[in-house]
């Protein structure tokens, strides 16, 4: 403040110091009085009414809070006193959002939920008003029949034209006929989805701007043609003068027309509903969108009405004819039948029969789905033993149009792009329906290939962290489970479907080959250790385990498509025993060991003892010395080790591999004493050599055999052999070069 800031409160402060000193006698004492009323222990609640007063004025307040203020700590603490305040307001604030918090979303979703309500109503009392104005047309008609003076009496008050005649009026539907034929060859790809009929016509057509419906922005200039039972949307051709192309077909009956309220600059605006879609056209003026939707409407209410005359006409009886008399007595029966037949009128003049089309929308709208099948069950019930005729024909044509929308959002649902949370029966309400639907085949694919995605993802979504074997863990579980779950919810929802079994099966060799293809790459693809290699396959088998509990044994899938890594991790761990063996018999002395101290001993009797070599106390010595050279020790505990683990690998399709590596690798062992007997000129070392070998051919031997047959559950001639052989290859003795 001493540096000239040259602010209010600045010189506020300076003139009151100035005032505690003297040059402002008697002023300085009662304002630090009242000030240090106003901040006491009501300062508070005074100072919150101060600010929320409402002639309050911040610049008026803050001079006159520094004349009345004693120095810097009265304004540091009053600011402190407002923030804390402010501090105060903010927290009241935020704890009043998050208590109403929950009422905001609960009202948004009132509102969504009026918004869908009024927009229905509003549908249906336009029908209404149609149906009312038909009646009343209607009677007319039949007052004019009825009192035909009346009628013309009426007709000449408030029709100043006269009526046409028979031949006029006809005529005149020819030439509106041939308009509507004259206009619609100029627009290409309308004939295949709009057959010439004679009683289709044109009433109104016209250019529209189409526009977006949500972002409201220009798409498209469209020219519509509006027909006695449809609205057909074409674009202009670029080159060509007074043509157009096909892009929409409309029928009356699922249309619905919607006036948009004007606001600048999108005005003159009218929207068209159809499920699922809507589109947004603009009219040149008012006077031309008035038109549109005066005659859109009139258009649906003279469709509605024709609709329902037909109908009621069609559910007369029809008088039989006179039949001709015949002499033929096997003519009688015949015409009974024919009689009986035509006398058997479907009526479809039922109430819920005229609304079903509707009320199917608005279960497709609402996601009733099960309200929407068990109005196509009701209906399918009751024309199950009908005669197909004509108006059934057309029913069922409305009916599967729905049925194909119904089904789309079926699909919909169960389509990967959804959510997948939830597990399997988050998709039982879909499935079920569309089985109901007679669609059990697409349910039965969209099942499995939805559970397919989710498989996937939660298999991408474990990390891949710490050691191997707790990762394959993790993957067995999630994998399994999920199978398992699945395997549960498709018995559940395709129970007497067999025919989708098969389908099963393939999804799930193809599920196995996704579990297989992580499994490898982290296992064997990172060259883990053999060891390691086979506590994970241990793993996955006891987990495939779990799917006979359904009835479902994988197991021979999961060794299919392991084979191939297995083989090739038993042929590179084969071949890293035989590099150590032959690197050691390189630097090989033939020289007892010397354990140095008995706690060694024990240890080596130990390992000796866990390989199956129960005798090897025989090869011991005095002190800590054994009677066996290093090189044959080691090669023993090497090749009882790989054999452990190869028998956790073990499957059939790897018996040969196991046994041929097996062989190869005692060879190079058997193979180096065998030479070593033939070169070694010292009578001491060759005695030490022959124990040597007499401990692999005694002792090490038998204990490999006995092993695999235990692991294997049956004998290998193979190894027998190798056993019984005095010499497993004659090398020359005058030979000094090895040939290992």
């Amino acid at each position: 403040m001493r540096g000239g800031r040259g602010s209010v409160v600045a010189g506020g402060v300076r003139s009151a110091v100035r005032r505690r000193n003297g040059a402002v006698p008697g002023g300085g004492s009662k304002d630090a009085m009242a000030m240090a009323l106003s901040l006491g222990e009501g300062g508070g609640s005074r100072l919150r009414r101060q600010l929320e007063s409402g002639g309050f004025v911040a610049a008026e307040y803050v001079k006159q809070l520094s004349q009345q203020s004693d120095g810097d700590r009265d304004l540091q603490e009053h600011r402190q006193r407002i923030q804390a305040l402010s501090e105060e307001t903010a927290q009241s604030l935020k704890r009043n959002v998050y208590q109403n918090y929950r009422q905001f979303i609960e009202t948004a979703r009132e509102i969504s939920y009026l918004e869908s309500e009024m927009y229905q109503l509003s549908h249906i009392l336009t029908e209404q008003k149609g149906i009312m104005e038909a009646v009343t047309q209607a009677l007319l008609l039949q007052a004019d029949r009825d009192d035909p003076e009346l009628g013309s009496r009426r007709a000449a008050t408030t029709d100043p034209f006269l009526p046409l005649s028979a031949k006029e009026a006809a005529a005149s539907e020819e030439g509106r006929q041939r308009t509507l034929t004259t206009l619609l060859e100029k627009v290409e790809g309308y004939r295949d989805l709009l057959p010439e009929s004679p009683s289709k016509y044109l009433v109104y057509n016209g250019d529209l701007v189409e526009y977006d419906a949500d972002h409201m922005a220009q798409i498209q200039r469209v020219h519509a043609f509006l027909m006695n039972d449809c609205l057909l949307v074409a674009t202009a051709l670029p080159n060509r003068r007074g043509a157009y192309r096909y892009v929409a077909l409309y029928s009356l009956d699922g249309l619905a027309v919607v006036n948009v309220k004007d606001n600048p600059p999108m005005k003159d605006m009218f929207k068209l509903l159809m499920f699922p879609e809507s589109r947004i056209f603009q009219a040149e003026n008012a006077k031309i969108k008035k038109e549109w939707l005066e005659v859109l409407e009139e258009t649906k209410r003279n469709r509605a009405l024709s609709e329902k005359q037909r109908l009621e006409q069609e559910a007369l009886p029809r008088p039989a004819p006179t039949p001709a008399e015949s002499t033929n007595p096997f003519e009688e029966d015949e015409e009974e039948e024919e009689s009986s037949a035509e006398e058997e009128v479907v009526d479809l003049s039922l109430e819920w029969i005229q609304e079903l089309p509707e009320d199917l929308d608005v279960c497709i709208a609402q996601r009733d789905f099960e309200g929407a099948v068990d109005l196509l069950d009701k209906l399918n019930e009751y024309l199950r033993d009908k005669p197909v005729s004509q108006p059934v024909k057309e029913l069922r044509i409305k009916v599967d149009e729905r049925v194909r929308q119904l089904t789309d959002v079926l699909v919909f649902e169960l389509s990967p792009d959804r959510s997948l949370r939830g597990g399997p029966r988050a998709t039982r309400r879909a499935v079920s329906q569309l089985i109901r639907l007679g669609q059990s085949t697409k349910a039965c694919e969209l099942f499995l290939k939805n559970r397919a995605a989710a498989v996937q993802t939660a298999i991408r979504q474990l990390r891949i962290e710490g050691a191997t074997l707790l990762y394959i863990h993790k993957l067995c579980h999630v994998f399994f489970t999920s199978l398992l779950e699945t395997a549960r919810e498709f018995e559940t929802d395709f129970t007497g479907n067999n025919g989708c079994y098969s389908a099963f099966v393939v999804w799930a060799r193809s599920s196995m080959k996704m579990f297989v293809d992580a499994f490898s790459k982290q296992v064997f693809d990172s060259k883990e250790s053999l060891s390691t290699a086979a506590e994970c396959v241990k793993v996955a088998k006891e987990h495939c385990k779990q799917l006979s509990e359904i009835g479902l044994d994988l197991t021979f899938i999961i060794h299919a498509l392991l084979v191939k890594d297995i083989k090739g991790a038993l042929q590179s761990y084969k071949d890293i025993i035989i590099e150590a063996t032959k690197h050691r018999n390189s630097e090989e002395m033939w020289r007892r060991m010397n354990l140095m101290t008995p706690e060694a001993l024990g240890k080596l009797r130990e390992e000796m003892r866990s390989c199956g070599v129960g005798n090897f106390d025989q090869y011991t010595g005095d002190d800590c010395w054994v009677n066996l050279s290093y090189t044959v020790v080691a090669f023993t505990k090497q090749t009882m080790a790989f054999l452990e683990e190869a028998l956790k690998l073990y499957f059939p399709e790897l018996h040969m591999v196991l046994l041929e590596s097996l062989v190869e690798i005692i060879l190079v062992a058997v193979q180096h004493v065998d030479y070593s007997l033939r070169c070694e000129q010292d009578p001491e070392k060759k005695t030490f050599i022959r124990q040597n070998a007499s401990f692999l051919y005694e002792t090490v031997l038998p204990v490999v055999e006995k092993r695999f047959e235990e692991g294997v559950g049956k004998p290998a001639k193979q190894l027998q052999d190798l056993r019984n052989a005095s010499r497993l290859m004659r090398v020359n003795p005058e030979s000094t070069t090895s040939v290992v």
